[in-house]
């Protein structure tokens, strides 16, 4: 089985190549190409991946390559996981925004915009050369906004698959937290990528008894301080919101916060440093500490378990995903790109059947999906008043002026991304 990762030369890749390593019964691959632009980069990683490889007893061929059309040839599956601009385009995502009073954030709001219009017209240009090097080969989609992403390739018709580590983090919390295994932990995870609630918390499977209300009874502060909003904000919504869910409700606080210290994008490029130099090191054979605090959580068991799923002799298996809608949420279009749990073989993902959602978590997931439908418009035909509809319709922004003084500043800082700009 080969395996292909657009973007190999990331500092997540030790984290994916860890996972790769202990899961080799799940996913027995035998060739894993990095590809990546970022030479010097590159073969770093690749030769930490190979010696991580090596410290498992993993018999896969780990190979690193530039050229894209050779090493997707062949490929059963490729993983995307690019940063348009690097970690300079999200330093800009996470600042311009708060000038006019807005969240600064890479995939909410109008950073989130920017990210996908850097972003979408790039990968539809990978996903052809896919198309044409390996013709039957599952695009997995781990590049963000993943719903939006998403959303394009399965409009342009590629075979492909949305990932996020969200709900993959909440079962593994919430197991810690219950003292159960992880594999006995079923979540009613719904919405679209960053902005979805647990709805539920069966240990079992589906169908099995609920045990989210005895979970926030006696663990809800442990919850609320991972999510960083008040106890009392679950105990009224009855629910578990993504931590996403801050920026909607918590935005005003949100702001003021990110006004007060360094981002985001600072934090991590400096982490990317010192990531870099102990990847450096021929004695490290293993993915280091610090990687987990790069984010990505759970992203390689995840990308392993939906890999082994959809390649042959791997499913069928029930797992989060971003897909088509399909009518499992009746108020979004049969094309909205949703996540939730779904049936995944190698015939795709098929969501599972869902409650009627209530009116207060509808309402936005309605609202969002609308904006992410413009967002998508403008990043596949460009224009800046498709920018500015795509924001106007955000609820993030919604009112006229705010929404110009937004468009202005998008486009003055990313320019360079945008070839009609």
């Amino acid at each position: 089985m080969k395996l292909a990762v657009v973007g190999g030369g990331s500092t997540y890749t030790p984290e994916l190549i860890d996972g790769f390593a202990r899961l080799r019964d799940t996913l027995p691959v035998s060739e894993l190409v990095l590809i990546d632009p970022a030479a010097e980069r590159l073969e770093l990683i690749g030769a930490l991946a190979r010696r991580i490889f090596a410290r498992q007893d993993h018999p896969g061929l780990i190979t690193t390559t530039s050229d894209l059309d050779a090493g997707v040839a062949g490929a059963d599956a490729v993983l995307l996981q690019l940063r348009i601009g690097g970690q300079a385009a999200r330093l800009q995502d996470e600042t311009w925004p708060l000038e006019c009073g807005c969240v600064g954030q890479e995939t909410t709001g109008a950073g989130g915009l920017a990210k996908a219009l850097r972003t979408v017209p790039v990968v539809l240009d990978i996903a052809e050369r896919v198309r044409r090097a390996s013709p039957d080969a599952w695009i997995i989609d781990f590049t963000n906004p993943v719903g939006i992403v998403t959303r394009a390739l399965l409009r342009a018709g590629h075979k492909a698959v949305g990932l996020c580590n969200v709900a993959i983090g909440f079962q593994r919390k919430f197991a810690a937290l219950l003292d159960v295994a992880p594999a006995e932990v079923h979540l009613d995870h719904v919405g679209l990528n960053h902005l979805t609630w647990e709805l539920g918390v069966r240990v079992g499977g589906p169908g099995s008894r609920d045990v989210l209300p005895e979970l926030l009874a006696g663990h809800g502060d442990a919850v609320a301080a991972d999510l960083r909003l008040p106890r009392a904000v679950l105990d009224r919504l009855g629910v578990v919101p993504s931590y996403y869910l801050r920026y909607f409700y918590a935005h005003d606080a949100v702001v003021r916060e990110l006004g007060e210290k360094p981002s985001r994008a600072a934090e991590v490029a400096a982490m990317e440093r010192e990531l870099l130099a102990l990847y450096a090191d021929p004695a490290l054979d293993e993915k280091p500490a610090l990687l987990a605090k790069r984010g990505g959580a759970f992203y390689s068991e995840a990308a392993v378990d939906l890999a082994a799923a959809l390649l042959a002799g791997g499913g069928p298996a029930v797992q989060v995903v971003n897909t088509y809608n399909g009518g499992t949420l009746p108020f979004l279009p049969d094309d909205a790109v949703i996540e939730v749990q779904a049936r995944v073989d190698g015939s795709g993902a098929a969501p599972l059947a869902v409650a009627a959602l209530d009116p207060l978590f509808a309402g936005l997931v309605s609202h969002v999906s609308a904006y992410e439908d413009l967002a998508l418009d403008a990043a596949l035909r460009g224009g800046r008043e498709r920018v500015f509809k795509a924001l106007l319709a955000h609820p993030l922004v919604g009112q006229f002026d705010l929404a110009e003084g937004l468009t202005d500043r998008l486009l003055a800082h990313n320019k360079e991304h945008l070839a009609w700009a």
